[in-house]
């Protein structure tokens, strides 16, 4: 059992903790084994040793149970066996099953002991022998020495005796199971804190019993600590009114599954509720799973857009030709009108077979759009002078009798978005609006920040959406106006409104309808660049793109001298090409963050050192405006 003594050489720290364990154990005045589940010895003291007289070898780590039976029943210490074989086995089977037990034997020297035994979480078992010959001795020398008192004071005693210790026994074996359930509940928790979702328990009252203390990162603004509190007081009344039914059929014994939107933050949330039998409630899974619906909406919305493509691009030309060749007769026609060639009544013809061409032209510019594929151009905006100048372009296609109010807070002096597609959607919106509304009506445009977004609303005094509408609006082609619109407004409002990483929704209030646009908010921080690039075509088109994104640039050619610059005050980024002319980007040492630009495929050795954002050349001033904000 202890190290042995031709060994030499420094300990180490577990063969010292080893030590100090052994040491502790030996001054223990009880003997003490601890087995293994696969009945084999971990640990034992000099004094299980010394109390039963084993060999060496059964007290070393890794002696059999099984040997130690059968050494300790040939020996006598179970008294005379008839069948000793059959002894060793019927231990043997009543240690494989670990249950905690506490008994008193006589040995066969006479000597009595307690047997304490109590399973470990681990399997196998620990067991303590206490010698209580003292106590069986003093007890008969009391009963020996009180011939007056009754003999049933004297049996109450020694079963008083008895119970002491065997209640020693069971407190001791109830502390290390209330360790043990402490220890197993910490680490149950500390992983139920670690999942990206929230887990809870709720009973029949709709009040919080447990919880993994993960609900703000899955309904922003929702309080950290819930247990004790109702699902109204953590969630709020709108969502507690959305969730109420569901949780109600859950506490009926009906599981259920669905996805919710979160009213204030926009997540879509996926919950499942899984009926609790005995404790009359009900276990909570929640998961944001906006990610996953915004990929699979785009996945649908992009194959219909794709079948768009395919019936349009084919016949696209000859329409073109066809609409080409109209406009030209037309226009010959009206100028023979002007010369008096034709009757002044075919004028009027004239003009609405022109208007409708030229519609039809317009039509197959919104169809190249929507069919093919687009870049965003994300640039510094102030976005209150686009807003008013929106409502300065769009109020005279307003009907007579419709208003555009704007609700608009101060911003900051400029945030990174795509002013075209941006006011192109918002003009869509708003003339949509115009169209549904039953002048006298009212068009509210609002502008918020609300989190992490810019949220930008419509909204109506019209009649709202149709339960077709808000399912199908984004849909190409799509319309409700009855032969008089394309069906292609929503859904380019929706495809500029994903490429810029935003939402669309579409929804009735109770005056009208209502379409709320969330895009990233970016607020555009003038930063000082370090741009390094040995080769001089492309540093001055990305110092270009820099300026343009109102960022002031100073230029290095390599990297020796980008280091002599990088700790020049006011810097705030670096941007480096990774493979330069006397070295690499990646080992630019500077306490500022560090964005790369390469032309390597994702996944080369080089790419997959970078410690930061990587920028594949070519990219957009889009695409460099976005990482320097994702950098700061």
């Amino acid at each position: 059992m202890d190290r042995p003594a031709l060994e030499t050489g420094p300990l180490t720290p577990a063969e010292i903790r080893a030590d100090l364990t052994r040491s502790g154990l030996n001054l223990i005045g009880q003997a003490l084994s601890i087995f293994d589940a696969d009945l084999r010895l971990a640990v034992a003291n000099r004094q299980y040793q010394a109390m039963f007289d084993l060999p060496e070898a059964l007290t070393l780590p890794g002696a059999s149970f099984e040997d130690t039976i059968r050494f300790l029943v040939l020996r006598g210490e179970y008294g005379p066996q008839n069948d000793p074989e059959a002894a060793v086995a019927l231990r043997v089977a009543q240690a494989r099953t670990f249950q905690p037990h506490y008994f008193e034997r006589q040995r066969a020297d006479g000597r009595w002991i307690t047997v304490e035994g109590a399973p470990l979480t681990q399997g196998g078992w620990v067991t303590v022998y206490t010698d209580i010959t003292d106590a069986k001795q003093q007890e008969a020398l009391l009963r020996a020495r009180s011939e007056e008192l009754s003999e049933q004071v004297l049996l109450n005693a020694e079963r008083l005796a008895a119970a002491n210790r065997q209640l020693a026994a069971t407190n001791a074996a109830l502390s290390e199971a209330q360790r043990i359930l402490t220890r197993t509940e910490a680490r149950t928790r500390q992983v139920t804190e670690m999942v990206p979702a929230h887990i809870a328990h709720m009973d029949g009252q709709f009040r919080y019993t447990f919880s993994n203390r993960r609900l703000p990162s899955i309904f922003p603004g929702a309080a950290g600590q819930i247990v004790g509190l109702t699902l109204e007081q953590a969630l709020g009344p709108a969502t507690c009114a959305t969730l109420q039914p569901y949780m109600a059929r859950a506490l009926s014994g009906d599981p259920q599954v669905f996805e919710i939107t979160h009213p204030t933050s926009g997540r879509r949330i996926r919950i499942a509720l899984t009926p609790d039998r005995e404790g009359q409630g009900a276990y909570i899974l929640s998961t944001d799973v906006s990610a996953e619906v915004q990929a699979r909406e785009a996945l649908v919305h992009a194959g219909k857009r794709s079948l768009a493509a395919q019936l349009t691009s084919g016949m696209a030309h000859d329409f073109g030709n066809l609409l080409t060749i109209i406009l030209g007769l037309q226009a010959r026609l009206a100028s023979r009108i002007e010369a008096g060639e034709l009757p002044a009544a075919a004028s009027e013809d004239v003009q609405a077979t022109l208007a409708a061409a030229r519609r039809g032209a317009a039509l197959l510019d919104r169809l190249a759009r929507i069919s093919a594929p687009r870049e965003p151009s994300l640039e510094p905006t102030d976005l209150g002078a686009l807003l008013a100048d929106l409502a300065t372009l769009s109020r005279p296609s307003l009907s007579e009798g419709v208003t555009l109010d704007l609700q608009v807070q101060p911003w900051p002096p400029a945030l990174l978005l795509d002013p075209g597609a941006l006011q192109d959607s918002l003009l869509n919106l708003i003339l949509n609006a115009n169209a549904a509304i039953r002048p006298p009506g009212r068009i509210t445009l609002s502008a918020a920040r609300s989190g992490d977004w810019l949220e930008l609303v419509v909204r109506d005094t019209g009649p709202g959406f149709s339960p077709e509408a808000l399912t199908r609006a984004t849909e190409p082609f799509f319309t409700t106006k009855k032969g008089q619109g394309s069906g292609l407004g929503l859904a380019m409002v929706y495809d500029l409104t994903k490429l810029v990483d935003g939402t669309l929704r579409l929804e009735n209030h109770p005056g009208g309808a209502q379409v709320t646009l969330r895009l990233p908010w970016r607020p555009v921080a003038r930063q000082m660049v370090l741009l390094v690039e040995d080769d001089d075509l492309i540093r001055a088109q990305v110092r270009d793109m820099l300026t343009g994104l109102g960022h002031a640039v100073i230029e290095a050619a390599s990297l020796s001298e980008a280091r002599a610059l990088a700790d020049l005050p006011g810097l705030t980024v670096i941007l480096s090409d990774i493979q330069l002319g006397d070295g690499l980007g990646l080992d630019l040492d500077a306490p500022l963050p560090v964005i790369l630009m390469t032309s390597l495929p994702p996944g080369a050795p080089l790419r997959a050192r970078a410690a930061g954002p990587v920028l594949t050349k070519p990219f957009t001033a889009a695409r460099l405006a976005a990482t320097l904000a994702e950098a700061r």
